[in-house]
């Protein structure tokens, strides 16, 4: 069995930044949901702002990743293509 890699190449929709997107949207929900209550510790929200916070910031990162590695494909292709 041979296994290939398929790569769509289609311009538009970007269904990676989609996934992030809606990651994004979960943490916050699930941190909505976890809002400490005024009888628990202060520093609950601050773990929990900080955690929201970080993995927000991941999410970007890998974006910006995913961004840097699309236009070094594009680059060799045009390098491979004469473009």
């Amino acid at each position: 069995m041979r296994h290939e890699t398929v790569t769509v190449d289609r311009p538009g929709f970007d269904f990676k930044a989609a996934g992030y997107l809606v990651s994004i949207a979960s943490v916050i929900l699930l941190g909505i949901v976890a809002w400490p209550t005024r009888s628990e510790p202060q520093w609950h929200k601050s773990v929990l702002l900080a955690g929201i916070a970080t993995s927000i910031l991941g999410m970007g990162f890998r974006y910006l990743a995913h961004l840097k590695q699309r236009r070094e494909l594009q680059q060799a292709k045009m390098q491979k293509t004469g473009g």
